[in-house]
């Protein structure tokens, strides 16, 4: 029997866990689920942190670092995820219903943000050995070489928290976004 990792609880936890469980409540309002989990490991959620916080800074724009998080979380099966980034999406980086929902088809009706999208999507199921055009295409599209340095650290920190999240069976604090790959299994 899979028993998943238990949260640490930010009342009693002591030490690096504490810090970095009141970092996270400090700068979000709220101390998800994820978050008390990763505790277990300093290292992991202060590495989580660390590069979750350098690709903020960067080119990308917050509504297309949810959107990137929504297709990456729909094509790995985390349910967690992508009911977090939905609900950022829409909450925070105020995307339309429309645009969430495309997301998870790696697509939007922005010409550059499905730009995005695509190359995210082909070199997440490529494991990047993407397409001799996929680079050129996206170029085309005005996509910039460090929007496509960025979107690889996207999927690398959206991978890391989707195998993190399914593996540890986290317990989704976020309203609750299926992955079709789930939904089909379930029908």
């Amino acid at each position: 029997m899979n028993i998943p990792l238990t949260p640490v609880d930010p009342a009693t936890a002591t030490g690096a866990p504490k810090e970095l469980l009141d970092q996270v409540q400090s700068a979000l309002g709220v101390t998800p689920n994820m978050t008390k989990v990763m505790a277990n490991s300093p290292a992991l959620l202060r590495g989580y942190l660390a590069l979750s916080g350098a690709l903020a800074t960067g080119t990308l724009k917050a509504p297309v670092r949810e959107q990137l998080a929504i297709a990456t979380a729909e094509a790995n099966g985390c349910a967690y995820c992508l009911s977090a980034h939905t609900y950022v999406g829409g909450a925070v980086a105020k995307l339309p219903e429309s645009e969430l929902e495309a997301a998870r088809d790696a697509t939007s009706a922005d010409p550059h943000t499905a730009a995005l999208l695509g190359l995210s999507d082909e070199i997440l199921r490529s494991r990047g050995s993407v397409s001799a055009d996929a680079i050129p295409t996206a170029r085309a599209a005005g996509v910039t070489d460090a929007e496509i340095g960025e979107i690889v650290g996207h999927i690398a920190l959206n991978v890391l928290t989707n195998y993190f999240n399914v593996m540890a069976q986290v317990e989704n604090d976020w309203p609750v976004v299926s992955p079709r790959s789930t939904q089909a299994s379930a029908a």
